[in-house]
């Protein structure tokens, strides 16, 4: 019998209607990013959709070229209510949302079960919002693909690195870090302190704290192979909740980034 994760901020988080859900994705995804090359992975928000989802969609938007070459989605994201040591699969075998259900790659994860960091923990998916939400927009730009989610907890980024390069593959293979950036600042301390994070990651810099973003783990294990490897990074958005839905006083920052291959011109 097949395990299914039912969504659980469906109707919080985004509409659980899927026509809403449908229509307010289609309309961040129209962004005009569909004319540069598809990236190998990305960093993008997890707030509420009215709060990130703009910055989200314009990240997500840059997948269109490759919304049928990519099968494979490697999701890490932050633990934000169960405590996790190391990284946590679901022990499922399958990821629901409103626009339907997205089977996890189970070769990929026999690939890293034996590694000493990878547990399964039932109960840190089971409420997680920093990975479902990510799943719609993949829905929307490909066409079919495997999830392997990963819940990020007290772990070395050197760890979730090593876990990164067991599942890097070749361009099939899509890795998304789950971050949301600076948290309950004014308006123009966050614009600052964001946009030093921001420099940051356009540098490879892989020391970003858990105060700049709160899925620093997987960011700094990211940028770390983004450097060993020669990924490119580009800044594709960067805001925060006073500049979507919410006010000025205490705000979220939210960015988008993505992280391209050198293109072999031989």
């Amino acid at each position: 019998m097949i395990q299914t994760r039912s969504p659980a901020v469906a109707g919080t988080f985004y509409p659980a209607d899927r026509e809403q859900l449908a229509g307010m994705l289609a309309n961040w995804l129209d962004t005009g990013e569909d004319g540069v090359p598809a990236p190998k992975a990305l960093i993008a928000p997890h707030a509420g959709y009215i709060y990130s989802g703009p910055v989200a969609g314009r990240a997500y938007a840059r997948l269109a070229a490759a919304r049928s070459r990519i099968t494979r989605v490697v999701l890490a994201g932050p633990a934000h209510r169960v405590a996790v040591r190391g990284l946590a699969l679901p022990g499922v075998d399958a990821f629901a949302t409103p626009l339907g259900t997205v089977p996890l790659d189970r070769e990929a994860i026999a690939a890293i079960a034996g590694l000493p960091q990878i547990t399964v923990s039932v109960a840190a998916h089971a409420w997680e919002h920093s990975l479902e939400v990510h799943l719609p927009f993949l829905q929307t730009v490909l066409d079919r693909f495997t999830l392997v989610p990963l819940v990020v907890g007290d772990a070395e980024p050197a760890a979730v690195e090593e876990v990164f390069d067991r599942l890097w593959g070749g361009p099939e293979t899509l890795i998304v870090v789950s971050s949301d950036l600076s948290h309950y600042l004014s308006y123009r301390t966050a614009q600052t302190v964001d946009h030093e994070t921001a420099q940051a990651i356009l540098e490879l810099h892989a020391g970003i704290t858990h105060q700049q973003a709160c899925g620093a783990t997987p960011a700094n294990a990211l940028l770390h192979a983004a450097r060993r490897r020669g990924l490119a990074p580009a800044l594709i958005d960067l805001r925060n909740s006073g500049d979507t839905a919410g006010d000025k006083e205490r705000v979220v920052g939210y960015g988008s980034f993505a992280f391209t291959e050198a293109v072999d011109e031989h």
